[in-house]
């Protein structure tokens, strides 16, 4: 039983993490210069989590 809840325990540690990760990478993403930038942040975020939405900033944004 203790196996169980220590697995449990790791997979919130590593969804957590993964969260916070994704909410700095967001943060430079709006403040990412040039395009090159953008898209190279875009690839760690896919990278971590394939289907998390990549918020562009609001210039950014389509019509």
């Amino acid at each position: 039983m203790a196996h169980n809840r220590a697995e449990r325990v790791r997979e919130i540690r590593r969804r957590r993490r993964r969260r916070e990760k994704i909410q700095k990478l967001r943060a430079k993403l709006a403040q990412a210069r040039n395009q090159a930038e953008r898209e190279r942040i875009i690839e760690k975020i896919r990278r971590i989590s394939p289907f998390a939405p990549i918020e562009l900033p609001s210039s950014q944004q389509p019509q």
